[in-house]
């Protein structure tokens, strides 16, 4: 003890005696290192120069059009590995002309054997050899192939991308694989205990009856076996072109980017030739409103020691707007500030647990298993809804709650609750942005709408500029729109269409009063 306080005291001498050389440390090496503070020097060592950034431009995406209108995008990120994909302006919005259901068929049929590449397993080992993974995804307005790999492999993944995207064989045992994958998809996903992903399909299918993005995002079952590679070829032809295309990259030197680009994508002939295509559907969303139904027993859906309860799931949605528009922003604020989640979720602020749908429903209303806001926001519309969850026997108490809910939005919002969202809403957006793939996709889905990227301090800026008055004129002019319904399970409780849209217009959210004479 006596030794070791008699170290503190020397320790706590002058800051000649802290930065000198009059100790020293021995090591298992045998040699001696001087004690030298933290906050002094190092003797002998040159000073410390820090990175800097340079002005703006180290942090801007650069973007370069090709002479066939494809846009090569690149934001630059330190790092051994990048991410490149090709995206393109295509998806189930798009079959109105078509058969539904291509564009989940090009999502599974992607990094298949092309003309290069006998097979997929080819694909992988090439890749393999660059540390390389790759994922293609399908929206309703945009597929995306994806490539993350050693950044000195690049020429490789864009040759591959390449080949991918325009050079696709679509064998005709690849089909019938694609088909098998599909009808097990759509069987799994009317089997799954999770209904979002349905429900998601049935609130777009109200809310854009017919159009656009109501537009199945998956196969028909009775689609399966029509679609084959003509069918493709005649898609591929309309919608693959280079002018609805971008080239995108995180973590590599643009320069490069735009080398690789012009020597693989540019002056390429694809493999379904430059024939008679049937044109580009140019069709703006039209938003119609409405109710999708689905009768269906959950009594089985989970099954085992701790069987969900059977439950019936209600999503109510109204029209928002685009992401191109300046109530893009107020949108994005107000669906954080409703926040919500499962009523088993645990953990503090951080986690939305001070959001509405967890004050005013979850925390007050013990018998509902849900209630979660969700933002969904394309190039020509968008749709703010909330999905709750509860027992058969209480959805109509469950729907009035939820439209009650609604029009609380345009009442008053505190100052608190308001900052509270904006803040988790910047701390959201920067984390996700900390990964590269989540760049990689914020780049090149924001370059294929605008032909720019709104860089995340621009982004945290315009949520900072969010004031009450905003929110309550958005949610104003929501509220004047028809609501879109989408219900599954047991519907023998659930009020009509038509009492939901009178409680969504009424100043205080409520159905109408129903009288019975029996009970």
């Amino acid at each position: 003890m006596a030794a070791a306080m008699a170290w503190l005291r020397r320790g706590a001498c002058g800051p000649a005696r802290r930065c000198g050389l009059a100790a020293g440390r021995s090591y298992s090496g045998g040699g001696a290192y001087p004690s030298v503070s933290l906050a002094c020097p190092l003797p002998g060592v040159p000073k410390a120069v820090f990175a800097a950034a340079e002005g703006r431009e180290r942090f801007e995406t650069r973007v370069t059009v090709l002479e066939n209108g494809l846009r090569v995008a690149s934001q630059n990120k330190f790092g051994q590995f990048c991410t490149v994909g090709i995206l393109v302006n295509s998806g189930s919005r798009h079959e109105a002309k078509y058969l539904s259901g291509i564009s989940h068929f090009l999502e599974k049929l992607a990094f298949s054997s092309t003309a290069q590449f006998g097979s997929k397993d080819e694909i992988l080992l090439t890749l393999e050899k660059h540390g390389g993974i790759c994922d293609c995804q399908a929206s309703r307005d945009t597929i995306m192939y994806a490539v993350s790999a050693d950044a000195r492999g690049l020429d490789t993944v864009v040759n591959l991308l390449a080949d991918v995207a325009l050079q696709p064989r679509l064998s005709d045992e690849e089909i019938e694989m694609t088909r098998t994958a599909i009808r097990f998809e759509l069987e799994d996903l009317n089997m799954r205990p999770d209904p979002e992903p349905l429900l998601t399909e049935m609130i777009h299918a109200a809310a854009f009856r017919d159009n656009t993005v109501g537009l199945n995002r998956f196969c028909p079952v009775e689609n399966t076996d029509k679609i084959d590679r003509a069918v493709l070829h005649s898609y591929l032809r309309s919608y693959y072109t280079p002018d609805r295309m971008v080239l995108a990259g995180v973590g590599i030197e643009h320069e490069q980017l735009v080398e690789c680009a012009r020597k693989y994508l540019l002056g390429v002939q694809p493999v379904w030739g430059t024939g008679q295509s049937r044109g580009v559907d140019r069709s703006v969303a039209q938003y119609t409103g409405g109710i999708v139904k689905v009768e269906k027993d959950m009594s089985d859906v989970s099954l085992g020691p701790t069987p969900i309860p059977e439950l019936t799931h209600i999503m109510i949605g109204l029209e928002s707007c685009s992401f191109l528009e300046e109530d893009f922003i107020p949108f994005a604020v107000l669906n954080m500030m409703m926040g919500g989640g499962g009523s088993f979720s645990a953990g503090g602020p951080g986690k939305g647990m001070f959001t509405r749908l967890y004050l005013n429903v979850l925390n007050r209303h013990h018998w509902m298993y849900n209630a979660t806001s969700y933002h969904h926001s394309y190039e020509d519309t968008g749709l703010l809804c909330i999905h709750a969850s509860a027992d058969p026997k209480q959805v109509r108490e469950m729907v009035e709650i939820i439209t009650r809910e609604f029009i609380l939005m345009a009442g008053a919002v505190g100052e608190v609750e308001l900052e509270r969202a904006k803040t988790q809403l910047k701390s959201m957006l920067m984390m996700n942005l900390e990964s590269r793939p989540v760049i990689f996709e914020d780049v090149g889905r924001q370059v294929l709408a605008t032909n720019t990227r709104k860089l995340p301090h621009e982004l945290c800026a315009l949520i900072s500029q969010v004031k009450p008055t905003d929110i309550k004129r958005v949610v104003t002019k929501m509220l004047h729109k028809k609501p879109a319904v989408a219900a599954l399970g047991d519907l023998t409780d659930l009020p009509s269409y038509e009492h939901i849209q009178g409680a969504l217009s009424s100043k205080d959210g409520r159905l109408p009063r129903l009288y019975r004479l029996f009970r």
